[in-house]
């Protein structure tokens, strides 16, 4: 943060000595700051193995390893915040569909990035695994034809699993 406070980053979670954590879903905790570099396009990746959710039926709980990638515009979002965010769906019941695109939607409200992809890889209950992919691309821009191009093709090459 070479030279700027935190506080001239209006943010609010990032070292702060006490933690609150939510104990529901709480998109409100999302914080950003300003892409210091909106003249270029780039990755920023977020893997996020300890992601709980809940099926809304049975209540019981979901793993997942959460991929998030996206191409700021002019905000990103603060990592801190963003942890905070996802255990917010530790108590929260939906499947695992939805998760993911409530997760991108969120994102795309609070930063209006380029491009985003959110991708879960939840662990499998009952013999199989639900792997949910989502992405975005800013409409009328070269990231919309990227989000189709990324949609048709981003399972092409199947994982070796041996993780879950």
């Amino acid at each position: 943060m070479a030279g700027r406070k935190q506080d001239e980053l209006d943010l609010t979670l990032l070292g702060s000595e006490r933690t609150a954590y939510p104990t529901t879903y709480a998109p409100q905790v999302l914080e950003t700051f300003d892409n210091k570099h909106p003249y270029r396009d780039y990755f920023v990746k977020f893997n996020c193995p300890e992601f709980t959710s809940l099926c809304p039926i049975t209540g019981q709980p979901d793993f997942a390893t959460i991929y998030i990638s996206y191409i700021p515009d002019l905000k990103m979002v603060e990592s801190k915040s963003l942890k905070l965010y996802l255990f917010s769906f530790r108590n929260h019941g939906d499947f695992h569909e939805d998760c993911m695109n409530i997760i991108m939607n969120d994102l795309i409200k609070l930063m209006d990035p380029r491009y985003i992809e959110v991708w879960g890889k939840f662990t499998p209950r009952g013999g199989i695994s639900i792997d949910p992919y989502c992405n975005y691309g800013k409409p009328g821009t070269k990231f919309e034809q990227m989000a189709e191009q990324r949609l048709q093709s981003h399972d092409l090459y199947p994982e070796k699993v041996d993780n879950r």
